[in-house]
């Protein structure tokens, strides 16, 4: 069948949203049009995606981590959604954990006559793509595999990797000449984040060692970057919208970050990441993708593959053994000297 409106779904964050994007160029290289279903946390990465004509937000009840009521208006509010685009088909893009099938529910609903999407449940006649997915691949190659099994190819010289709109705004009034580092100490829960004592010692050292240091953060995050940020960083906290941090990231020589959206926005930018990885989730699957990378942590810490949101193991081991000191090697390795 043709395939010249699709619709492609990832409802939940940030970083998960721009790991889908090497798929939607491949679909957007076929299709006349692609419209993208995002939910709140992730509509901005969604914006900033090659290939995406339109994003649409909606706040999954099966998928947000605050969920909404799954009520008849608020439901109603997607279908509204699905019946203004007129997709004629459509690729749900859901992690290993997240079933597509409530998604695949309402689109068939809503008459959307083909749907894809990797799924381990039974899908009865609400996928006609099952895709199945072997082993442990990246999330961004785990996603692209539904695009191929759909019949999507990333265009010639597209070499798979993460990507932004271009061009990117100008910072250089807020951050000055490119070549400093960047350290991002937030993460989206606290399992998954590097003591603020020591990104402070983090930023430190790299100053005393000659780098310019910029520390980033969202609005509500402007405490932790002061803190971390001491008298020996740029305080960029609230400072940036999504497209500027992207382009605070592409200045960068070295970003050093937890799991969490802005290191895969330091890969979609072409930047090294110094990944403070919690194994939490598997770094395999999850791991900044496409750039040269450090990763930091003990990835056999009794919190691995538990999906916590808060440390389970006294002490937070997993991130709070790793010296500032191996941090500033890791950043030597990837960036050079200051």
């Amino acid at each position: 069948m043709v395939r010249s409106r699709v619709l492609v779904a990832r409802l939940d964050n940030a970083g998960d949203v721009l790991l889908s994007g090497p798929l939607v160029r491949a679909v957007a290289a076929r299709a006349e049009s692609v419209t993208f279903l995002a939910g709140p946390h992730g509509r901005a990465a969604a914006e900033l995606l090659p290939g995406v004509d339109e994003v649409v937000e909606w706040c999954a009840p099966w998928i947000d981590p605050e969920p909404p009521a799954a009520t008849p208006a608020h439901l109603a509010e997607l279908r509204a959604h699905i019946r203004a685009a007129q997709p004629d088909s459509a690729l749900i893009v859901t992690s290993f954990h997240q079933s597509p099938l409530p998604l695949a529910l309402i689109l068939r609903e809503c008459g959307v006559p083909w749907i894809g999407a990797i799924c381990e449940d039974y899908p009865g006649s609400l996928l006609d793509l099952r895709h199945r997915v072997e082993g442990d691949p990246p999330e961004a190659e785990r996603a692209l595999s539904l695009a191929r099994a759909a019949g999507f190819e990333l265009p010639p010289g597209d070499d798979g990797r993460l990507a932004v709109r271009e061009p990117l705004p100008d910072v250089s009034g807020l951050v000055g000449e490119p070549g400093y580092v960047v350290v991002h100490p937030a993460a989206s829960v606290p399992a998954r984040q590097y003591p603020a004592e020591r990104n402070a010692e983090v930023v430190r050292l790299l100053a005393e060692s000659g780098y310019r240091v910029v520390v980033t953060g969202g609005p509500a995050e402007g405490d932790l970057t002061a803190r971390v940020a001491g008298e020996h960083g740029l305080d960029l906290a609230g400072k940036t919208d999504l497209h500027g941090l992207a382009a605070v990231l592409a200045g960068a020589r070295v970003t050093v970050a937890p799991n969490t959206g802005p290191a895969h926005l330091a890969a979609a930018v072409g930047t090294p990441v110094v990944s403070l990885f919690a194994p939490v989730v598997p770094a395999a699957r999850w791991a900044p993708y496409g750039v040269p990378l450090v990763l930091l942590g003990d990835q056999d810490a009794p919190c691995r593959d538990t999906r916590a949101r808060s440390c389970p193991v006294p002490g937070h081991p997993c991130l709070d053994r790793v010296p500032p000191e191996e941090v500033l090697r890791a950043v030597e390795k990837l960036g050079g000297a200051a």
